[in-house]
């Protein structure tokens, strides 16, 4: 029972690594242009408040998962750098797919 909770805490690491590797995408590619090029800042309000709400559960669950699986602190701080850089976040989610899938 507790494995299956500490496997579903790493889905859902995951699933918040994807989707906050998508807002950061979003704000500055989409919703920064709007706010600067066609005068809407309010895609940046909107975009920048998900994107932040992301990256505080991203790193919430990073620290959970972090103490749970006894990760090195060298995968927590390359797990976190990577978030800050859009496009190549997206290779955490793909680290935490690719550990998911070999821990089945």
């Amino acid at each position: 029972m507790f494995a299956a909770i500490l496997f579903i805490m790493l889905r859902i690491f995951r699933q918040i690594a994807l989707w906050e590797a998508i807002s950061t995408v979003v704000l500055f590619f989409i919703a920064m242009p709007l706010k600067y090029a066609a005068g809407i800042p309010e895609a940046v309000k909107v975009a920048g408040s998900i994107h932040g709400f992301l990256v505080v559960l991203f790193v919430i669950l990073l620290v959970m998962c972090w103490n749970e699986y006894k990760w090195s602190v060298g995968r927590v701080a390359k797990y976190f750098f990577l978030s800050l850089i859009p496009i190549v976040s997206f290779w955490v989610e793909l680290d935490l797919k690719k550990q998911i899938a070999s821990s089945r």
